[in-house]
């Protein structure tokens, strides 16, 4: 089964590393909410569960909002969206740090989500368009920009956060500014890229001839494994923290220490599984991804902690090579409705992780969170479900 592809231009290098780093900063700024957690949980009583409300205000709102955004994007470009995207995220920033209440922490939540749910479907069109035929291996590099940004979370909470307080999360919005200034470069690429290619008589591509039913199969099998790859690396970026205080008795430094390593990992293993499945099928990445890391998720909470670092490393290496060759596979199954496709990837992978991690953080309230980690590897076997994708390459 193939796929025409569109006429394409050279591979834009220069493109996607401007993407990719503004995907770090819009990760990491989105990030400094979970690394917040310990902080607000102290300071203002919060339970398990109101932190999971935090994180579900934030992501369901990119849930929503970004299929609706990337279709519209497809119906009516507009170069600039990707600049007024950081700027609204500059916005939430500077909400979350002067927010004095929950109310507050959940306006600042549902803004941040706003400005994500605006920037993931585009910036992932643009890199598309900047590949050059090269489309795993742009998807891993923005993707592995984000990566980089959410693994730099807990840096910034170590050594920012911790020390100053939630009133320092003010002072990243001067890196959305030079998100903003990056990306209004990237709008004028944009807008000149559209011109050549209307001047090179480039007819949009045309996806596998897949009956309807087929393609209804297929999203959901993808939807499936986004949950299971989500709702397991959201309740890491949540809890992992207190699972390692609960478990260990680490302190909170040393405990943001590992969930960098962890969050280091997942972002080596994004960009390579990009890579790896322009070479040998997106099929098969998706396959030793997600399957691959289940073994390793079922020993993780029972190893002392060395052991439980080890493992994490592994699993976040394994379990992220598979999102980049998912975001891919259903682009290619749909090519002309690239933005609306991403849109809901994205939107539906930070939606069902955040009702996941709300939904596993009241259930630590009654059972804790050591028992939690015990039970989330069955999410993984979700993977298996990977038979029922058809086969593009």
């Amino acid at each position: 089964m193939t796929t025409q592809r569109a006429a394409i231009l050279p591979t834009s290098y220069t493109v996607i590393l401007a993407v990719s780093s503004t995907h770090l900063i819009n990760d990491l700024i989105q990030f400094l909410l979970p690394v917040l957690y310990p902080i607000l949980k102290a300071q203002y009583g919060l339970s398990y569960f109101q932190l999971g409300l935090l994180t579900l205000a934030q992501q369901i709102t990119a849930c929503i909002m970004q299929p609706v955004l990337g279709l519209y994007g497809d119906l009516r470009p507009k170069p600039y969206s990707l600049a007024v995207s950081m700027g609204i995220v500059g916005v939430g920033i500077v909400l979350l740090g002067t927010a004095t209440s929950f109310e507050g922490l959940l306006v600042a939540s549902s803004v941040l989500g706003l400005g994500s749910a605006l920037f993931h479907p585009e910036a992932s069109r643009v890199c598309r368009m900047a590949s050059g035929g090269r489309l795993g291996f742009a998807q891993s590099s923005f993707q592995v920009g984000g990566n980089a940004g959410t693994a730099l979370g807990p840096l910034a909470a170590a050594f920012i956060l911790l020390p100053l307080g939630q009133i320092s999360t003010v002072w990243f919005s001067l890196l959305a500014v030079c998100a903003v200034i990056i990306l209004l470069w990237v709008a004028r690429w944009f807008t000149e890229h559209q011109r050549m290619m209307r001047a090179n008589g480039a007819r949009a591509a045309v996806g596998p001839a897949l009956p309807r039913r087929r393609l209804i199969i297929a999203f959901a099998v993808l939807g499936a494994l986004l949950l299971s790859k989500f709702v397991y690396i959201e309740t890491f970026k949540s809890y992992y923290v207190f699972f390692l205080i609960e478990k260990f008795g680490l302190g909170i430094p040393y405990a943001q220490g590992l969930l960098f390593v962890f969050l280091t990992a997942v972002a080596f293993g994004t960009f390579f599984g990009g890579p790896i499945g322009d070479r040998i099928g997106r099929k098969k990445v998706i396959w030793g991804s997600i399957v691959g890391a289940l073994p390793f998720a079922i020993v993780l909470p029972f190893v002392p902690l060395w052991a439980a670092a080890g493992l994490s490393v592994i699993v976040g290496l394994v379990l992220s090579s598979a999102f980049s060759a998912i975001v891919v596979f259903a682009q290619e199954l749909l090519p002309q409705k690239v933005g609306m496709v991403s849109g809901f990837v994205f939107g539906f992978a930070f939606g069902i992780g955040a009702v996941g991690a709300a939904a596993l953080g009241a259930l630590a309230d009654v059972i804790g969170m050591q028992q939690v980690f015990s039970y989330l590897s069955i999410l993984l076997c979700l993977g298996f479900l990977t038979v029922f994708l058809p086969d593009l390459e």
